[in-house]
Parts: structure tokens; sequence; C-alpha cells
């Protein structure tokens, strides 16, 4: 194994563990911020994984990039819609992301957001960046269908749904097949969530 290897695997090893001083010290040694390992994972993309935050801010200041996607199409700034890390997303801000960015399935990281729940960071990514609140993947859903469709209705879906509306989500955009988020809430019997898709489509 080469010093460049060796450096590289040390870098690609600490950021997996969250190690940020482990990950100084490669990057010190000349390991390339974005190398990949067999799956195409780069460093910054396996510390997003991991919520490991100290180590991304060190990753991002030496120039690491936030939209680097691997064999799956997964990106540092995309697993954080995953994850639900508003620490990890205000971390990697600064290597300026793609918010458009698609996953696999055509999405932007709110959609994943919406769908897990996840209503601190369906706030904060609406807050704090330019996503678009009605961007439609690749199955025909936007974020306010996937918190519909593949939520539980509960609690935390429910605030998800909210924060959406009040972002400017448009209540009656209807899936592919042409059925709207609150036909889609009424059907799964989510009385609280068709309750708040009704009062926003009257407005």
């Amino acid at each position: 194994m080469t010093a460049d290897t060796a450096a590289a695997a040390a870098l690609l090893d600490a950021a997996r563990r969250g190690d940020a001083t482990a990950v100084r010290a490669a990057l010190a040694r000349g390991a390339d911020p974005d190398v990949r390992d067999a799956e195409l994972r780069t460093p910054l993309l396996l510390a997003a994984v991991g919520d490991h935050v100290e180590a991304a801010r060190v990753l991002v200041a030496a120039g690491a990039d936030a939209d680097a996607q691997d064999a799956r199409h997964d990106s540092p700034w995309l697993v954080t819609g995953v994850t639900g890390s508003v620490a990890m997303m205000r971390a990697l801000l600064p290597a300026n992301p793609d918010v458009g960015l698609r996953n696999r399935f055509g999405g932007v990281s709110l959609i994943p957001a919406a769908e897990r729940g996840h209503a601190a960071y369906v706030r904060a990514v609406l807050t704090e960046t330019d996503i678009e609140v009605d961007h439609v993947n690749d199955l025909g859903w936007t974020a306010l269908l996937e918190a519909v469709l593949l939520g539980d209705g509960g609690p935390a879906h429910q605030r998800v749904v909210r924060i959406l509306l009040a972002a400017g989500a448009t209540p009656g955009l209807p899936d592919a097949d042409g059925v709207t988020p609150l036909r889609h809430a009424r059907r799964r019997g989510f009385t609280e969530i068709a309750a708040l898709l009704a009062e926003a489509a009257a407005e």
C-alpha cells in the first residue's frame, strides 16, 4: 500500500467512525477529501450517514463536495433528509450544496424527511434554504403527499404537514393518478391531517 493509498484508507475509516482528529491527520497526510470507497462513498457521505457532525465540519473546511453521489445516488446533502439531522444539514451549508439534487427516486432531501416525520428538519430546510416545497419526484409525489402516503398519521407527521402548508405547499396538488393529499388522508383515516388539508384547501 502506497502512502497515498494508506492516507485515503485512513480518511475513509476516520470519517466512518466520526473521529475528527483522525480526519484532520489523514488530510494533513495528503488524503483527497473526496476519495471514494468501493461503493463510491466519499468521507463526507460516510460522516453524514453516521451523523458525525464535527468530522463533517473538518471535511467541509477542507473543500469536500456535499453533492458527490455514490452508487445509490446518495450524497452527503441528500442523506440529511433521511437522517433528519438539522446539525448535519447546517454543517453542510457552508459547502453550498445543491438543494435541488435528486436521489434515486428523483426526490430532493425534503421528501424523505417528510416521509419519516422529521419535523425539525423539514422546518429548518424550508427556512434556511430555497428548496422547492412542491418538488415532485419520479413517483409523482411531493413532500406533502409522502407525509400522508408513507406516514403514520401521528403527531410527527401532523407537524410535518402543518410546516409544509405554512411554507406554501399546494394542498390540492395530486399524485400521478390524480389523487390529492386530502383524499389519501381520508382513505387512510388520518382525521387530523385531513382536517388540516381541508382547511388549507378552503383558504
